[in-house]
């Protein structure tokens, strides 16, 4: 499980729904959340939250990553790479801490990611959590 703290820097409502921009250092993401700060007290601009999302939820990319609709993504350093037949564990170590991440090891081969690579890690929008 990746869990990374930041600050709640905006929310914005519609209905029984709130995206909340959360700042981790100098780096903004962006969740939704079927919670509003009416149902969830927590829910206050400047309120320290953890981010949380799984390994299996973070999509690795290479290369200029500007040209896609994924907008909760930052650049890091692959540090270790844990692979057997099927599945790969790769950290990632970027401005806001270590983003582990699970993909297949097919995808590892495929994007030549090896450690010391410079790679993108992304995360969509409905696959994180808040706590307090």
């Amino acid at each position: 499980m990746n869990i990374l703290k930041g600050h709640i820097e905006s929310i914005t409502v519609n209905g029984d729904l709130s995206i909340v921009r959360v700042k981790i250092k100098e780096v903004v993401f962006s969740t939704i959340l079927i919670d509003t700060p009416e149902t969830a007290p927590y829910l206050i601009v400047g309120q320290e939250v953890n981010l949380i999302f799984k390994e299996t939820e973070v999509i690795l990319g290479v290369g200029d990553m500007n040209g896609i609709s994924l907008r909760n993504k930052v650049t890091g350093i692959v540090n270790h790479i844990a692979s057997d037949k099927l599945l790969s564990k790769v950290s990632i170590d970027t401005e806001i801490g270590i983003i582990t991440s699970i993909i297949t090891s097919n995808a590892v081969k495929q994007l030549k990611i090896v450690p010391g690579q410079e790679v993108t890690a992304m995360v969509k929008t409905n696959e994180m959590i808040l706590s307090k």
